[in-house]
């Protein structure tokens, strides 16, 4: 039962199929089930979430996704396929949302517990976004892989109303947290610096990666992100799989998106 807050919290998830570096990546099974399925399983696990979106986008080649999101019972909302801040916006806005979860479908080891910690702060100290890392000069202190970004529907909303550059559309929420507009926020840090560790899927060996770490969580659906570190503690050559992996920026756009 929701505690913290009456408001209607809505986790949306972007996924599309055509990945830059690893197309088609969001419906590549671990354990027997699509990547995207499994962020939607972990982040409905939370106990402020009120509704977990996919939001894909209107291209044809999206048509998959949104067809498993149907078969399995999923939410999905479909939007532009490079305006990803509108994509947001319209979700949010169908969904009734007053508080909104950003989640990206490359990250099947999301932990609904970090989840929760994001939207309580959001809501106990009044903040416009909170986030569990965010780009330099701020510090990331959880693995790559655990993100998660809220904001209330309110923000998100001036944010899609004011934003103009590239990245800004296309990385959802950087808006928010530019100091120069003035939005209350703050990052939520992890006890010990793990910023280090690797946990997303843009490559086919981070892919190797999390299937490996799936495969030694017994598929189960209900391990925590410390369950992860402790297991990489006791086996760190697993990092080594996709130890040679750049990690993408904030500054970094795709290039297929048509300018205005």
């Amino acid at each position: 039962m929701k505690t913290i807050t009456d408001q209607r919290v809505v986790c949306i998830i972007q996924a599309r199929m055509g990945s830059s570096r690893f197309p088609g990546k969001v419906l590549r099974e671990l354990c027997g089930y699509p990547m995207v399925g499994w962020v939607a399983r972990r982040s409905g696990k939370a106990a402020l979430v009120d509704e977990v979106v996919v939001a894909t986008t209107r291209s044809a080649q999206d048509d998959p996704v949104a067809e498993f999101c149907h078969q399995a019972g999923i939410a999905c909302f479909r939007g532009d396929e490079f305006d990803v801040l509108d994509r947001y916006y319209q979700a949010a806005l169908s969904q009734h949302a007053d508080i909104v979860v950003r989640l990206t479908a490359d990250c099947p080891l999301i932990d609904p517990g970090l989840i929760d910690a994001a939207v309580e702060v959001l809501v106990s100290e009044g903040l416009d976004f909170s986030a569990n890392r965010l780009p330099p000069p701020y510090r990331r202190t959880y693995p790559i892989g655990l993100d998660v970004e809220t904001a209330t529907f309110r923000a998100l909303e001036k944010a899609w109303q004011n934003a103009r550059e590239r990245f800004e559309r296309e990385h959802v929420m950087p808006y928010l947290y530019n100091p120069d507009h003035d939005f209350k926020i703050r990052v939520l840090h992890a006890n010990r610096d793990l910023g280090h560790y690797r946990w997303t899927v843009d490559t086919p060996e981070d892919y190797l990666f999390i299937t490996a770490v799936m495969k030694r969580m017994d598929c189960r659906e209900d391990f925590t992100w410390l369950d992860v570190v402790n297991l990489l503690e006791r086996e760190p050559g697993l990092m080594e799989i996709n130890a040679g992996v750049r990690h993408k920026t904030m500054s970094d756009v795709d290039d297929r998106a048509v300018s205005d």
